[in-house]
């Protein structure tokens, strides 16, 4: 029997008096027998209906030596299933004017489609039917495959800068797979064979593995009927392996000097943070929007208005499921030295440390993190998001309302505490890129 837990998120969230805030969300929460998590948020404003599928499994469950192939999985997924033809998954969808994609992270694999509210069941007999009997042939394999590396090739081969933050990761991390970009190598690409991609889907696409989001305008006890009927008897599979590798602490300061065809000077850091959920990732990513969030920043007014020592300058805390980085990148102006740039960030890191920000400063960083919350559940497509990412990556369906009021609850000390212990040198690797080499 389906367990079930009704998750009623409604009730007053505390601000001030006249702040708006997001209003939270209800939603009910179930388990099949075989492992399979759905989420439902009914939206009837709209006769739309919203369905994303998230697989929990990136690029950070590949094997080394085996990377890509969450990236190349989402490519396949769109290639044949039992009983639908190669790319007829996204026709459907779009004769019914409906959407259809799909994303990779590190993290998970999410597939989603947007459709009228009549053609629910269509969409969840698709995904079931390519959770059930996806179409892992040789033929399909070996095209995808050249097409991941063509964008392999356009994203971060082609453009000057393209691979510089994938050197940086494969820089800072030893032994955690997040040292390695979601897109794969060319050489793990080129070694991959059919079998060793359904070797993948048998492990990962598995219902235990998977969580079934669905919002917008339809009844939950239909709907959950329709997911029972065409999801209900795929076996849940067994529990996929998960990484329990941990970066040793840094001791000591990287540097990867690296000489390539680019037309200005590059400096490129990473610190190693705390994972997404950890108390110091909220105070990281308010001090990240001090920092460098739109023009009016400090590192932006700083380095690219008052000095002129970069064409672009900015920040940010790349919160993960696992221990990640806090990046710092700056592209130097003509003329302007690396050493010049680096410099003049550590100098503006160096007064957070020192100085607690302005009133001014957190209160607009404030009014962005609730304007953000709110613009971010005006559709179902971002509830749907927001609910996917508390049930997966913080295990807690929950916190796609709780985290706001985290954020919020951020003050001038704790931006002071987590500069002071991570954005240090001994924490950082950091790559230095200059003008050279053939194009």
């Amino acid at each position: 029997m389906a367990t079930s837990i009704l998750a009623a998120c409604g009730g007053e969230t505390d601000a001030p008096p006249g702040v708006s805030m997001p209003t939270p969300m209800e939603y009910e929460e179930h388990t099949l027998e075989n492992g399979l998590t759905i989420i439902t948020h009914e939206d009837h404003s709209t006769p739309i209906a919203h369905v994303q599928l998230w697989y929990h499994v990136g690029s950070k469950n590949e094997r080394e030596g085996r990377t890509g192939f969450a990236h190349l999985f989402e490519h396949l997924m769109f290639q044949g299933s039992g009983n639908v033809g190669p790319e007829e998954h996204g026709r459907i969808i779009s004769s019914a004017g409906g959407f259809a994609n799909a994303y990779t992270t590190d993290d998970v694999t999410v597939y989603f489609e947007t459709v009228p509210a009549n053609y629910l069941e269509t969409v969840l007999w698709l995904e079931a039917d390519r959770m059930r009997a996806l179409d892992v042939s040789a033929e399909n394999f070996l095209s995808e495959r050249e097409v991941v590396k063509e964008e392999r090739r356009y994203r971060y081969e082609s453009p000057p800068y393209g691979d510089v933050m994938e050197t940086l990761y494969r820089s800072a991390f030893d032994v955690h797979p997040y040292r390695h970009m979601p897109i794969g190598t060319m050489e793990d690409l080129d070694r991959a064979t059919v079998d060793d991609v359904r070797e993948f889907w048998e492990t990962y696409y598995v219902p235990s593995n998977a969580y079934l989001i669905i919002a917008g305008d339809f009844q939950t006890a239909e709907a959950l009927d329709w997911v029972r009927q065409h999801f209900g008897d795929i076996p849940p599979g067994a529990e996929p392996p998960r990484v329990a590798v941990r970066e040793p602490a840094r001791t000591g300061e990287r540097r990867i000097p690296v000489e390539k065809a680019v037309p200005l000077p590059a400096w490129v850091a990473g610190y190693f943070i705390p994972e997404d959920g950890h108390p110091d990732s909220y105070a990281l990513m308010v001090a990240s929007m001090i920092l460098s969030e739109g023009r009016s920043s400090r590192v932006y007014q700083s380095l690219v208005y008052e000095t002129e020592l970069a064409l672009e300058a900015n920040s940010g805390a790349s919160v993960r499921e696992h221990p990640n980085l806090f990046f710092a990148v700056l592209i130097m102006n003509q003329g302007a030295t690396i050493a010049d740039g680096e410099a003049a960030m550590e100098a503006e890191f160096r007064t957070m440390m020192e100085e607690p920000v302005t009133d001014r400063e957190l209160q607009k960083a404030r009014n962005q993190l609730r304007s953000s919350y709110i613009l971010g559940r005006q559709s179902i497509e971002d509830k749907a998001g927001a609910l996917g990412h508390a049930a997966v990556i913080h295990q807690d369906t929950s916190t796609a309302d709780g985290e706001l009021e985290r954020l919020l609850d951020v003050d001038k000390d704790d931006i002071m505490t987590v500069i002071r212990q991570y954005l240090q040198p001994e924490n950082r690797t950091v790559v230095t890129v200059e003008p050279g080499g053939a194009p």
